[in-house]
């Protein structure tokens, strides 16, 4: 049985996608002869890099904004509502488009949205069932932000409340919406191999190595606070400013991952991650048993859930923004043991057996 999968993945970031590759990789073991659609606007780049392998098709369409950010740590809440009002003005059109190519496939759809509230139309258009995957939604988000988000909090759980399932991950918000769900693990990637010359290369530091982490928009760091750690070694994905990447390729003890290389994939080398709150962060850092020296971040709901969790699950250490800025990053120090035992690492398993079931019981 042939099966389009249609995935819209919110374009707020580069997590959704991340974890959304190792559900799709999950789904093409179970069922190889579906077809696969990734639907966002995130960095093609980016895309085409965590996919990588895997027969998806790609079409360049955003179905939502989430918040405009500066940076990894910091929202532009007016720029996010000239956002919000921009994307509801293209939406109708883009429904009707993507709803006709839809049906010129030929084949059972089953829609998938991590989490963009807009695909719900389009699921209905095209009488789609529509799996919900996610730890928040946009309503959870936009709530506490006052007056001139209400309408936008009250859109997206209305069209939350039509989806046909919720697969919740940890580290959740309430996504209070009345929809049959199921709580799954954690979501992380398979590490793939890394290149022999670079393995060489970092096994020949003898030193700790630390991950440092801000997502896809990355944060700058100031170059000298490095030094101020000579006993470690860090390793980063390469920043979206060239002048940036240079000027850390220029520090002793900073390497940049080369190109193809996923965080994930030089994890399991590293000792501890310096970084953000972050679900795919925490799911890729958590499963490959690192510790945790987590920046707090201020004005975004979803933090305060993963840091709680963090402390629940996870060894760690919190760090004030001040702190990180100041090169105060207290990888010196012991981690702080969790409070209860370490999560499941088999989300992407659960997940892709739920929307195995769904399809196969007739629903698409």
């Amino acid at each position: 049985m042939k099966v389009l999968v249609y995935l819209a993945l919110s374009s707020h970031g580069y997590g959704h996608a991340a974890r959304q590759a190792a559900v799709v990789s999950a789904l093409h073991a179970l069922h190889p002869l579906w077809r696969f659609v990734v639907s966002s606007k995130v960095d093609p780049a980016f895309l085409k890099l965590v996919f990588a392998g895997l027969p998806v098709l790609f079409r360049q369409l955003r179905w939502d904004v989430g918040m405009v950010q500066a940076d990894a740590l910091h929202c532009d809440e007016q720029a996010t509502l000239m956002a919000l009002r921009t994307l509801e003005h293209h939406l109708p059109e883009q429904i009707d488009e993507e709803a006709r190519w839809i049906r010129a496939q030929g084949l059972p759809v089953v829609v998938l949205g991590d989490i963009p509230p807009a695909i719900s139309t389009l699921a209905r258009r095209i009488h789609a069932p529509l799996v919900w995957m996610g730890n928040f939604g946009w309503d959870d988000i936009y709530s506490p932000l006052g007056r001139a988000f209400q309408p936008h909090c009250l859109e997206a759980r209305e069209a939350y409340a039509s989806g046909d399932r919720l697969l919740r991950m940890p580290f959740d918000l309430a996504m209070d919406w009345g929809v049959p769900e199921r709580s799954i693990g954690l979501i992380s990637a398979q590490p793939r191999p890394v290149p022999l010359d670079f393995q060489h290369c970092l096994s020949s530091l003898q030193t700790r190595l630390v991950f440092v982490g801000f997502g896809g928009l990355g944060l700058s760091i100031d170059p000298r606070l490095f030094d101020l750690w000579p006993d470690h070694h860090f390793l980063m994905a390469p920043p979206l400013d060239p002048r940036h990447a240079d000027n850390l390729r220029a520090i002793t003890n900073v390497t940049l991952l080369p190109a193809g290389l996923r965080p994930v994939d030089v994890m399991p080398m590293c000792d501890r991650l310096l970084g953000k709150p972050g679900f795919s962060t925490f799911s890729e850092a958590l499963s490959a048993g690192l510790g945790l020296h987590v920046v707090e971040r201020e004005g975004f709901a979803e933090a305060r859930a993963l840091m709680q969790g963090l402390r629940r699950h996870g060894c760690h250490r919190l760090l004030s923004a001040r702190g990180f800025a100041e090169g105060d990053w207290q990888l010196n120090q012991p981690l702080i043991p969790s409070t209860e035992s370490p999560l499941p690492a088999n989300g992407a398993e659960v997940a892709a057996l739920e929307i195995s079931r769904l399809v196969m019981r007739g629903s698409a």
